[in-house]
């Protein structure tokens, strides 16, 4: 006689398993350190090997556009295909952005050469443990201190200390935000409208000292991909501009520089049905003894309410743990997922619980978060698609 089919419940996916970036060698925050040190700045460190010095440094920064996207749209985007073998000093090979792979961290990381433990933007959205709520590191809501939030200089501040004629040309939006300060300040803002102005623009002022670290930035492609995603034509269009944005200032370079093309994280579409969009708001068992639900859809920050900690994370790891690495505090600390060392200032700011996405799924929340739980193209993960960014390079 058959014996009856034994189930196995299926294992949640091991903390261990997920794909750490690569602090101190090959992410964002290792990039303008390495760069400085080849200037002389004093304190920096050579941190991406492959990388050779050079005089004069320009980096062009694109919100979303991840190493697997440029792969995947030759034909959009020729003369970015045409530099994926210059990728990491010719190494032909990805930087990775830092987890969470988001622009408020990810531009922290480039600007301040810390990983998010020490720098202290790690998500779009996390609690302030001096007052309970939840921050938007992006929009700086609610408001609080820049510095007392984030208090390390930035590399670009103390290239302009050692002498290093130093300039970040974006659109006049950014110059006062709080993102900008905490992460970008030190050396010129220069505003200027258009993505001609500023490459036009950036390579003027790459030229104006014998040794220059010039850093221009372009984020519709990012907003085009949120809306329509990665797969629509209005975010193919953008990344034909940006294909020529960068052909036009790599044409201009002066003598002894290196323009490196690098992005702040990658991005997927996730569609619009109930397996791949998991609705917190909806899901008594996810909401069950939790107080504040921070971060995004790929990469939440989940605080427990007090002596519920323990049960929280039973309960994501059972309903989540087939398609999100859902860690502890301590367990994603001990992982490595935010660098080597957290600040302690920056502890409390973590989540109690620590959900990545690996599948191509989304944890919205519907009615708190309604236009973010709308977006088709989504980031923040540890998947090669959206941590995978490029050091394209070109030099004169």
């Amino acid at each position: 006689m058959a014996q009856p089919a034994v189930w196995d419940d299926p294992e949640p996916l091991a903390v261990s398993s997920a794909p750490v970036p690569e602090y101190g060698s090959g992410s964002l925050a290792d990039l303008l350190p390495t760069l400085a040190a080849g200037m002389g700045v004093p304190g920096m460190t050579a941190a991406i090997p492959e990388l050779t010095p050079a005089d004069r440094n320009c980096v062009f920064l694109i919100d979303g556009l991840g190493w697997e996207q440029i792969k995947a749209h030759r034909d959009e985007a020729p003369y970015l295909h045409s530099l994926l073998g210059s990728s990491r000093g010719g190494t032909g090979r990805p930087l990775t952005a830092g987890y969470p792979a988001t622009t408020a961290t990810s531009l922290a990381s480039v600007g301040t050469g810390l990983p998010p433990g020490a720098h202290g933007l790690p998500g779009y959205t996390v609690r302030d443990p001096a007052t309970g709520e939840l921050m938007n590191q992006l929009r700086w809501q609610p408001w609080t201190s820049p510095q007392a939030w984030q208090p390390y200089p930035t590399v670009f501040q103390l290239a302009e200390a050692a002498g290093v004629h130093a300039a970040q040309v974006s659109s006049p939006h950014f110059q006062n935000t709080p993102l900008t300060k905490v992460a970008l300040s030190g050396g010129t803002f220069h505003g200027r409208l258009t993505g001609e102005e500023r490459m036009d623009f950036a390579a003027e002022q790459l030229a104006a000292g014998d040794r220059s670290l010039v850093y221009t930035y372009y984020a519709e492609l990012d907003g085009a991909g949120h809306r329509y995603g990665v797969a629509s034509d209005t975010w193919r269009g953008q990344l034909m501009y940006v294909d020529r944005l960068v052909q036009r200032l790599a044409e201009q370079l002066p003598p002894r520089s290196a323009l490196h093309v690098t992005a702040d994280h990658g991005m997927v579409d996730v569609p619009f049905d109930e397996d791949h969009r998991i609705d917190f708001d909806a899901d008594w068992e996810l909401r069950a003894g939790v107080a504040l639900l921070g971060g995004e859809g790929r990469a939440r920050h989940v605080y427990a309410v007090p002596g519920a900690q323990d049960d929280v994370l039973t309960c994501w790891r059972e309903v989540l743990g087939e398609q999100f690495w859902v860690a502890s505090r301590d367990e994603a600390i001990a992982a490595g997922w935010f660098g080597p060392h957290i600040d302690e200032r920056v502890y409390g700011r973590l989540g109690d619980v620590i959900a990545a996405a690996r599948d191509d799924v989304l944890l919205i929340a519907s009615e708190r978060e309604p236009k973010e739980s709308a977006m088709v193209g989504n980031h923040g993960s540890m998947t090669p698609a959206e941590q995978f960014v490029p050091l394209l390079e070109v030099r004169s």
